[in-house]
């Protein structure tokens, strides 16, 4: 069994904090021998843990600030959003940094995860998609909106999420590669049957590569490195090394920095986009509970889908996000892209972000319950 965030920073500040022949040896609650860190590092790990006790009305918080912010200042949306990529890059990185890259490499030979996650999300979601697109089906702005952001299953705060209801984080970070190629090969397919194969001309998939790039492969790189750095040679593990020194206080650091990056990474997102969206409440109005239901329906889905393929605990959770979870923040630029007749679909899409934080925030409370050991 693995030891709670809390408890592993404990453990990495006290190595990176004292020598070997300085530390004593406690007991966790999981009955694992461990070394007792000092007590600046008692004092990071009490702060970790009272972030995490508070996570849902801190992030709920941080929701109704960035919506304060930007309905009060709408002239920083423009600002806010260009900030999106780097602070959610650096969340993923600092989501990436605690999950060990050993558990990654052993996820991508979990096929029965992998099967699981991609026949749910490519072949039971688009059917449920389908049926509620056809509630706004008469614009074709809205209904391209919805077909974008809920026919792409999450690739980046997934993980996140998914890591703090207790899922497993490293089986889907192993997935999301292969969830990334697989929509961008099926959405236009998607698109051409459920909207018209006119709709292809307008659409332009690049998006989908630079977020890959700069949301999954650049902190991912980042964070093997801050590993390999924590780590240091082998034979030499237990010196300390600058290196060494240098990578262990860079994992404390984020991992203490999980709960204030989320709140940010909201808060940003929800202020960006609340003004243009409030903007065009009443045509949007629409499209929410076609949201909300999508969540239920997705929960479910996953839930199901994992009993089926018996999945532990852990991967029934990841799973569970993963189909509930839509890659709002990928397919945003591709609906910017489109025509100005379609100028109602990127907005579409942002409602989509905001009910679907809401819908996380809530779901990291409810998965544990919905996906427990029987």
């Amino acid at each position: 069994m693995r030891l709670g965030d809390h408890e592993q920073l404990a453990i990495m500040c006290g190595s990176a904090a004292a020598g070997p022949a300085s530390r004593s040896v406690a007991t966790s609650r999981y009955g694992l021998r461990m070394a007792t860190p000092p007590d600046d590092a008692r004092r990071g790990s009490r702060v970790v843990e009272r972030w995490d006790r508070q996570q849902v009305p801190l992030y709920l918080l941080a929701i109704a600030l960035g919506a304060a912010i930007g309905l009060a200042l709408p002239q920083v949306a423009s600002t806010l959003e260009q900030a999106i990529t780097p602070v959610l890059a650096l969340l993923l990185f600092a989501t990436f940094s605690g999950v060990p890259l050993i558990e990654v490499g052993r996820a991508f030979r979990d096929m029965r995860f992998l099967v699981t996650v991609l026949v749910a999300n490519f072949a039971v979601v688009p059917v449920v998609v389908f049926g509620l697109s056809q509630f706004v089906a008469d614009d074709q702005g809205l209904l391209l909106g919805v077909l974008l952001v809920l026919l792409t299953p999450c690739v980046d705060y997934v993980i996140v999420f998914t890591g703090l209801a207790g899922g497993a984080r490293a089986r889907l970070l192993a997935a999301a590669p292969l969830l990334m190629l697989v929509q961008m090969l099926l959405l236009p397919v998607y698109l051409s049957l459920f909207a018209g194969p006119e709709v292809l001309e307008v659409v332009d998939v690049r998006p989908f590569v630079e977020a890959f790039v700069v949301l999954i492969l650049v902190p991912l790189i980042a964070a093997a490195g801050v590993q390999a750095l924590a780590r240091g040679r082998r034979g030499q593990r237990d010196r300390r090394t600058v290196g060494v020194t240098v990578g262990r206080a860079v994992e404390g650091a984020t991992a203490a920095a999980m709960v204030p990056l989320m709140m940010l990474t909201l808060m940003v997102v929800v202020g960006s986009q609340i003004a243009a969206v409030g903007a065009e409440v009443r045509s949007l109005a629409r499209v929410v509970p076609l949201y909300v239901a999508f969540v239920v329906v997705a929960v479910a889905v996953g839930v199901l889908a994992s009993r089926a393929a018996r999945l532990d605990v852990p991967a029934s959770r990841a799973a569970v996000f993963s189909v509930a979870t839509r890659n709002s923040l990928v397919v945003l630029p591709l609906a910017l892209a489109l025509p100005e007749s379609l100028s109602i679909a990127p907005l579409a899409v942002v409602t989509q972000t905001l009910v679907e934080l809401v819908a996380m925030v809530v779901l990291v409370r409810v998965v544990p319950v919905v996906a427990r050991d029987s």
